[in-house]
């Protein structure tokens, strides 16, 4: 007999999408950067000889339905005797070469596929300080134009009158869900299970954090959030425990692990919950499942919707020890950008070790770089980049925009969008791939920049040492309050981020998303012009301005795009302000 769901029957109508970007550290089994290809030019008399073959066994008719199985199987064996790879010629020129039994041969690579952005630098400094000390006004002071756009308000507050109960219905069972990966990978499985036991009439016990073998965090729920307030912001709508009842425990021995642990495959649909969980809960008292990471679908009806709109942008706050070093970081930031009307410019910047392993793109390091990234990839994914059959081809990936931007890149991407070296500038970072050599052209072009390890002493940062989502979650306060936030990488901080700066900032992410293609092409270019190399940069800027104030598509994920689900039209807003009041 299956137990009652308070949703109502619009929650069995849905269908699955696909996944929202995710940090490269989760994305183990589907990156495709080092992937090996085969360009159009690489044909062969092999394949000649198949085609010959395979129109052969087309003209028979006998054999008709054996054709396909037999075109593939000898397509298969011939690509499994051709390798791909990627060489450094002599005067920085990158080359394809394709080995066979029979033949080699050597073509030159597109442009935008070497590293020059040293030499770039080199050649557009003495013009960048010449502008500097111009008329030019700080691009920080006229970044965003909302002449003529529609704005937007929060409310998640609306579902109240159609989803919040007086007195909570009798709880199906008690949800148990394991969040794993850094912080927001953890917060897109809380808001997912607050959305899941809503659905279900289930109690939620406070998620169990995992300690997750790339991150190497062993913070809890409550070192993380503010556990009281997320009990409380939820208390009309769902029913949150800190721990299973003792009765409940003793059914299973007192044992969590003896729960039955529910495989539910990725990006479910409520039908699913409803058809093959919840009968389960309710026979039981008690389900897991874990890991509980993707395991909701993007698009839900409103109602479930509405229960995510409330966990990510109303119920999760951080804990009070983050929440009182962050907010004076905050006003640490705004009071040394008084220059600037107390705004300043936040960048994500995604050039650690790992991240510069994973890409499988270089830099200028020479062989002493290779021979790190070599040992990097090695240590965190262990022989996964040695597989058979796999190539890395750091060319490619750097003309495809796969390559994270360097902070010398980030630099004179911001010059040319107009940032003048008055902008104070934060940086969100783990720690910087040999940061003494890449972070110093940074600080020469933008003198007033900051990270948390110049913003906070040692002794208040020494409690969240050794913890990467409690220093996460500063970084994420920081960068919120910004007049400007830069991403450079993608992953799910940008992404949380940018949803959140919507949220706040009535509908505008205030968020520079660059174009890698197009900066591959310039930073390449050594003999560029400085009109040349702004213009370009400027209209990045005003693209970025324009996609500010974007509205999810139904395969979107409300957690990037909170309009419409969370938020209405300013029109709209007006008139349910006077009946209805927000969380504070």
């Amino acid at each position: 007999m299956h137990g009652y769901s308070r949703l109502g029957s619009s929650a069995r109508t849905s269908s699955s999408t696909s996944s929202p970007p995710s940090s490269p550290r989760f994305r183990h089994g589907r990156n495709k950067l080092c992937a090996g290809g085969r360009s159009s030019k690489q044909t062969s008399a092999v394949e000649r000889v198949v085609y010959v073959f395979v129109s052969a066994v087309f003209r028979r008719r006998g054999v008709l339905l054996f054709a396909p199985v037999l075109y593939i199987s000898l397509m298969l064996l011939y690509m499994g005797s051709v390798g791909f790879d990627v060489v450094n010629l002599k005067h920085s020129v990158v080359g394809v070469v394709v080995h066979s039994s029979k033949h080699r041969t050597t073509t030159a690579m597109a442009p935008g596929s070497v590293y020059r952005s040293p030499q770039v630098f080199e050649k557009l400094w003495p013009l960048m300080e010449a502008e500097s000390n111009g008329s030019r006004v700080n691009a920080l002071m006229t970044a965003w134009n909302s002449t003529g756009r529609q704005g937007w308000k929060p409310c998640v507050d609306k579902g109240i009158s159609t989803i919040g109960f007086s007195e909570l219905p009798k709880s199906n069972g008690f949800l148990i869900i394991e969040a794993n990966g850094g912080l927001n990978q953890q917060r897109l499985s809380i808001c997912d299970a607050v959305a899941v036991a809503g659905l279900l009439n289930a109690t939620l016990v406070i998620p169990i954090f995992h300690l997750n073998s790339v991150w190497r965090d062993s913070s809890k729920f409550g070192d993380i959030f503010d556990e009281d307030f997320f009990i409380y912001a939820l208390k009309n709508h769902v029913n949150v425990v800190r721990e299973l009842p003792e009765d409940i425990l003793q059914r299973f021995d007192n044992n969590i692990s003896k729960i039955v642990n529910l495989r539910v495959k990725g990006w479910s649909s409520p039908t699913y919950y409803l058809q093959k969980v919840l009968p389960k809960l309710v026979q039981m008292g008690a389900v897991r499942i874990a890991p509980f990471s993707n395991r909701l679908a993007q698009e839900v009806p409103s109602n479930v919707q509405w229960l995510r709109c409330l966990a990510n942008y109303e119920a999760l706050r951080f804990s009070g020890p983050i929440r009182r070093l962050a907010e004076n970081m905050v006003d640490r930031m705004v009071k040394n950008s008084s220059q600037s009307g107390g705004k300043y410019v936040s960048v994500h910047l995604r050039f650690e070790e790992d991240m510069v392993a994973f890409s499988c793109c270089e830099y200028d390091g020479g062989e002493e770089e290779k021979r790190e990234m070599d040992i990097a990839r090695e240590r965190s994914w262990r022989g996964k980049f040695r597989r058979r059959g796999r190539v890395i081809r750091p060319g490619a990936n750097r003309v495809d925009g796969k390559c994270p931007l360097t902070p010398l890149e980030v630099g004179m991407m911001l010059r040319g969008m107009g940032f003048d070296n008055n902008t104070s500038v934060y940086v969100a970072a783990g720690k910087i791939y040999k940061a003494e050599k890449y972070m110093a052209p940074l600080k020469q072009m933008f003198p007033r920049l900051e990270t948390k390890d110049t913003l906070a002493t040692p002794e208040e940062l020494a409690p969240f040492k050794g913890h990467s989502s409690r220093l996460a979650a500063l970084d994420y306060t920081v960068c919120l309050h910004s007049e400007v936030f830069v991403t450079t990488q993608g992953g799910n901080f940008p992404h949380f981020l940018m949803g959140h700066r919507r949220y706040f900032y009535g509908g505008h992410a205030k968020t520079i998303k660059p174009d890698k293609r197009k900066l591959a092409l310039l930073f390449d270019r050594p003999d560029i012009r400085w009109e040349d190399f702004s213009r370009p940069m400027q209209d990045m800027l005003r693209h970025s301005d324009h996609k500010g104030f974007e509205v999810k598509k139904p395969s979107g994920s409300l957690y990037t795009f909170p309009m419409p689900d969370c938020m209405c039209k300013l029109a709209e807003a007006r008139s349910e302000s006077s009946n209805t009041t927000r969380l504070a």
